[in-house]
């Protein structure tokens, strides 16, 4: 018999549930990329690419047989490209194996790239009715309030105390319902700040707010300081054309287009960063002009200033592929053609606004 914790989340759900453009659907395809997509980042930003998505590659086997860079330039902006990457790979592997249809087993499903126990579960309950629980950060921010679970969300213990709640009030026969009730509860009502407590369906059921901790909840693992890097990039300029790199498939922003740069070391200035990174990356000697902008971008686990110069190449030194996976020579009106991080496409832009070379 259901907990009345859900049963009262589920009578909310049926009455308030979000309107979402995977909501509903019968394609488990589509409810595989809404689940991937939505990995760190919010509905609002998800929807727009998850509509150009679809239109694009409708069904596994499309995007089985697009190009990476296809895939990339779908995803440019969204972030977290290794998701692109493994949902690629993971579109081959179902074709190849699984004939195009994704498995519905949530063990089989971790047999693919980027899919984990979380996702797994989401699309086993969702998209083929399987009775596995799922936790995002929606549903471990709930579960946490409302057992007073007092154990760090993302330790080892608190993520176990998480997980068996999260399998213990499962409804048989409803879990897609119940996966998808206490993501929204979280997102809209049970939120991380200032949560709507008065308008919450189970706040009689909520130990924390009964406690008036609701915002202490759930627990947080001290934070590490975030690092912040100086970088540099070489706007390599020949005629109308520039020069760009394509980075290494391993690593952050595997396969995305970029100006070629890098780190200062200590004791360097940006000219002598800039001619040491280009001579290790492409084997090339380099003339360093005028800057071309400072921009800020936030990772995940570091912040970057990155310090642009419009530079052209030493006469008779020619690019070679050193220590990057690609190079061309773009002209400035094909530059969106190539997908690129955030901090690059910013870059990318202003070099087709501000016309030919200086």
């Amino acid at each position: 018999m259901p907990s009345p914790f859900t049963v009262s989340l589920l009578n909310w759900y049926y009455e308030h549930a979000r309107s979402l453009p995977w909501r509903g659907h019968t394609d488990s395809y589509a409810i595989w990329v809404s689940e991937i997509m939505l990995q760190q980042t919010r509905v609002e930003t998800v929807i727009p690419y998850f509509d150009r998505w679809m239109k694009r590659f409708p069904t596994v086997r499309a995007l089985a047989q697009a190009s990476q860079q296809e895939v990339l330039a779908a995803w440019e902006g969204l972030g977290y490209y290794s998701r692109a990457r493994n949902l690629h790979r993971a579109a081959q592997i179902v074709v190849e194996r699984y004939g195009g249809e994704l498995p519905a087993d949530a063990a089989e499903l971790q047999r693919l790239p980027g899919i984990g126990r979380y996702t797994a579960g989401a699309i086993a309950s969702i998209a083929f009715g399987r009775d596995e629980a799922a936790l995002d950060g929606n549903i471990r921010r709930v579960l946490a309030r409302v057992f007073n679970v007092t154990e760090p969300a993302r330790s080892p213990a608190g993520e176990r105390r998480l997980w068996e709640l999260a399998v213990e009030n499962l409804p048989p026969g409803r879990a897609g319902d119940y996966n998808q009730a206490i993501m929204d509860l979280g997102a809209v009502v049970c939120t991380p700040r200032a949560p709507a407590c008065p308008a919450c369906p189970i706040q009689q059921l909520c130990e924390a707010y009964r406690l008036g901790i609701q915002e202490e909840r759930p627990v947080k693992l001290p934070k590490e300081p975030t690092p912040h890097y100086t970088v540099t990039a070489a706007v390599i300029e020949q005629g109308d054309a520039v020069l760009i790199t394509q980075r290494p498939q391993n690593g952050l922003l595997g396969g995305l287009w970029e100006f070629p740069g890098g780190k200062i070391e200590p004791g360097e200035d940006f000219q002598t960063c800039l001619q040491r990174e280009i001579r290790e990356e492409l084997g090339a000697a380099i003339q360093v002009g005028e800057p071309f902008g400072v921009y800020e971008h936030a990772y995940t686990h570091f912040r970057v200033t990155l310090h642009a110069y419009r530079c052209r190449l030493e006469a008779g030194s020619q690019p070679q592929a050193v220590q990057v996976q690609d190079w061309r020579w773009v002209p400035r009106s094909e530059l969106h053609a190539y997908p690129m991080g955030k901090i690059d496409r910013q870059i990318s832009d202003r070099l087709v606004q501000s016309g030919a070379a200086a």
